[in-house]
């Protein structure tokens, strides 16, 4: 099997179900960029080699966006239905994770740069990445029902990438990039 199919040479693709829709679609925009969120996170992971437990919660962030973005690329009124697995449980993981990180951490007094350690930078990418997965997801929901798990999932994963850049910050050594404002 190619991995070509060149049916999407003039700006159409398919959803599961086989329904051609324009590239440019608010559906394809969504799982498209819920699948970037998922690229970034595994550079994420690639960069985490000394953090066992972060390493498998992001994991297991990977496999719920797969199935969120699969879910997204289906076609809502077609026969092939793939149901998402985001559950409650997703959410007070993530929430759970983070209170445990902010124990640990100084108090937050100024607004934080991205940067100070490549990876500290890389989890503000995939923060960043998770807020426009969110929007285009929010976008998509004007034009066709979307469960609200999928929303706070990303609202939820987007703080959690938050709070993970300065945990990792401190656990790398990294100065945290404070933002000041310029002298007048």
């Amino acid at each position: 099997m190619k991995i070509y199919t060149k049916t999407g040479d003039l700006g159409e693709t398919s959803l599961f179900g086989g329904k051609r829709v324009s590239k440019d679609d608010a559906r394809v925009d969504a799982y498209g960029t819920v699948d970037e969120l998922n690229a970034f996170v595994g550079l994420l992971i690639d960069a985490l080699e000394h953090q066992p437990i972060t390493h498998r919660l992001l994991v297991e962030v990977q496999r719920r966006l797969f199935s969120l973005g699969a879910h997204l690329a289906a076609d809502p009124d077609g026969d092939c239905k793939m149901e998402h697995d985001l559950r409650e449980n997703d959410l007070v993981l993530l929430e759970q994770a983070m209170d445990e990180m902010d124990e640990v951490l100084p108090e937050l007094r100024n607004f934080i740069l991205p940067g100070g350690h490549p990876t500290v930078s890389i989890c503000h990418v995939c923060r960043t990445v998770a807020r426009r997965s969110e929007r285009s997801v929010v976008a998509l929901r004007h034009e066709s029902p979307v469960d609200p798990i999928a929303l706070q999932y990303l609202n939820r994963l987007s703080d959690y990438f938050f709070v993970l850049s300065r945990f990792l910050g401190k656990d790398l050594g990294a100065n945290e990039v404070i933002w000041t404002k310029r002298p007048v």
